[in-house]
């Protein structure tokens, strides 16, 4: 085995050569023999253990060994002690899940801390096809089919294309000492399920069925990348940017693909959104709609899906602008000043009369009930009006500024003014507004 591991790494993991490679190691049969091949294989290592507490003394004992195993090998030696149960419960996960989430975030955080190049963790062959019949069991997409990566970002596995028999029947040639998980015998696990029940059983049916199924996989990472090539190539067409983390898909654009539920399943899955139902039912729900990723939330317009990233509600602020002249940096770049007389113009500037003004000016989102007097019309005109005649989406409704005076608009910013703080005097003292 360490003759073909050295070939495999050599085809297909010729970067960890000359890498500080940190390894993810249980005491476990599968960590311990990889730790070992890549021992003699003369790779700079060092193991990082973690001890859950979720099994008394036999958890301890996995974490002395390991010590055990670093010294003998003059390894440096990562360990830690977490409080899984505690955890899980306060994030309201599983405790398998806790402990996923425990694990990689301090193995990242030893990498970024002491500039190890790569994780280096033991999953096998085995490891891959029960987590295949987790995701078909759950039901997933073909990227839930294709198994466990060889290579996500800095992690590694490099025992990916052998079998557990394979490691096994290594360590008893090699006289290999390891600790055997008591938990793993139990079947009340999913996974432990699967490995104990399923497994023998689609082995015995077809002598050959590791070997069927990693050349299904393979042809499974080939489609996927099909469409991820073809998604790529949608996405420059239909996912327009429209501001900094803020885009827009035309509905009626995805309407004339083959078939469009799976192709906005595929185009908003880096948004977070997963669940093909709710995603699919997007194209034909009511305007206004929303739906939330951890991070994205998508909303139906009219005519367009638009897809925003989360940020802390501000609808409530208001700017208190007290005096002149004054410079607001945030939430939106405002410079008032006054003048002597009008220069430049444009869309982002306005010119206003001081004398008609209130202070303290406000700068505020928009309300219900909220009107204007829109400067070149007569007559007032709900803001909301205003929103729609320049089919403003919930998005823009949600990201423009008014400058009031009082309860009186004086400005929908860079968009339009009001009829009532216009320049009508030579004597007015003049106020200029610039937003950059």
């Amino acid at each position: 085995m360490l003759e073909k591991l050295e070939t495999h790494i050599t085809a297909n993991f010729s970067f960890l050569k000359n890498a500080k490679l940190l390894i993810a190691i249980s005491g476990g049969l599968d960590s311990v023999v990889l730790s070992k091949l890549l021992h003699k294989l003369n790779y700079s290592l060092a193991f990082a253990h973690c001890n859950f507490q979720l099994r008394g003394k036999e958890s301890d004992g996995d974490e002395i060994f390991v010590k055990e195993l670093a010294e003998t090998l003059n390894v440096k030696v990562f360990s830690k002690k977490f409080e899984t149960e505690a955890f899980a419960k306060q994030e309201k996960l599983s405790i398998q899940m806790a402990a996923r989430k425990l694990r990689y975030e301090w193995f990242q955080e030893l990498a970024r801390t002491f500039q190890y190049d790569y994780i280096v963790t033991a999953h096998h062959k085995d490891d891959a096809l029960e987590t295949f019949i987790i995701n078909l069991s759950r039901g997933t997409g073909i990227e839930g089919l294709t198994g466990i990566p060889e290579r996500n970002g800095n992690i590694v596995r490099p025992l990916l294309s052998f079998t557990r028999e394979d490691i096994h029947a290594y360590a008893k040639e090699q006289q290999l000492q390891w600790r055997e998980d008591s938990s793993n015998a139990s079947t009340k696990y999913l996974r432990n399920k699967i490995r104990h029940d399923i497994v023998p059983l689609l082995q015995e049916l077809h002598p050959t069925f590791m070997d069927n199924f990693e050349m299904t996989q393979q042809h499974l990472r080939g489609s996927n990348a099909i469409i991820h090539d073809r998604i790529q190539q949608l996405k420059e067409r239909l996912l327009e940017k429209v501001a900094k983390d803020y885009y827009q898909i035309e509905i009626a654009a995805i309407e004339q693909l083959s078939n469009p539920k799976a192709y906005l399943y595929e185009l908003l899955k880096e948004f977070g959104f997963h669940h093909w139902e709710d995603v699919s039912d997007m194209l034909s729900a009511q305007s206004g709609k929303q739906l939330f990723s951890a991070h994205y939330r998508l909303i139906k317009d009219r005519t367009h899906l638009l897809i925003q990233k989360q940020s802390k509600d501000d609808k409530e602020q208001e700017i208190l602008i007290k005096e002149i002249p004054t410079e607001l940096k945030t939430p939106i770049q405002l410079h008032i000043e006054e003048v002597a007389r009008i220069t430049d113009t444009g869309k982002n500037i306005l010119y206003v009369a001081k004398e008609l003004l209130k202070f303290p000016l406000i700068v505020r989102k928009w309300k219900n009930g909220d009107y204007f007097y829109p400067l070149g019309m007569r007559g007032k005109k709900k803001v909301s009006k205003y929103f729609k005649d320049e089919k403003y989406s919930l998005i823009d409704k949600e990201h423009q500024w008014l400058l009031c005076s009082g309860e009186n608009i004086v400005w929908i910013i860079g968009k339009r003014s009001d009829n009532r703080y216009k320049l009508t005097q030579p004597t007015n003292t003049i106020i200029k507004l610039t937003l950059h």
